[in-house]
């Protein structure tokens, strides 16, 4: 799996013009689910993102996780985050797991945010064309790759 985190000030996401998922200050994040992920990868990063603290504290410096400053998630499904363009222009998607089994991890993955961690995880809907608005605060941007977790 991989992960764009993105600490934000606001976000929102919207579907043929309907607003469908919306947060204030917390995490947008991108997440991208390969052929090869399970449950493990799942609430490896699940646990990681509960317990970063890039929020943050009364001295300036970036120690605070998301739950200590009361911050939400909005959760958008990503498969892009698999292209490969070694070869030509046009990215191959081959890497990004069918919706058959990407869309239930999906689904796993912001319901263990949820349960486990006690965060509020708002999201888009998978395999919509979404537009997704948001405000990146810092900025600060970073990525998640179980391959250099593990």
């Amino acid at each position: 799996m991989r992960i764009v985190v993105q600490r934000c000030a606001r976000a929102q996401v919207r579907i043929n013009g309907e607003v469908v998922g919306k947060i204030e200050q917390g995490f947008m994040l991108l997440v991208g689910i390969t052929e090869t992920d399970t449950t493990t990868e799942a609430e490896l990063l699940a646990k990681k993102i509960a317990q970063l603290r890039v929020f943050e504290d009364e001295a300036g410096k970036m120690n605070l996780a998301i739950r200590e400053v009361g911050g939400t998630i909005l959760s958008i499904s990503q498969f892009t985050l698999y292209a490969d363009c070694r070869k030509g222009n046009r990215p191959s998607f081959i890497r990004a797991a069918r919706q058959e089994q990407a869309s239930p991890l999906y689904d796993y993955f912001n319901e263990t945010l949820r349960t486990t961690y006690g965060l509020t995880v708002e999201t888009g809907r998978f395999g919509a064309d979404m537009k997704v608005d948001f405000i990146n605060d810092g900025p600060v941007t970073i990525l998640l790759d179980t391959n250099e977790l593990k």
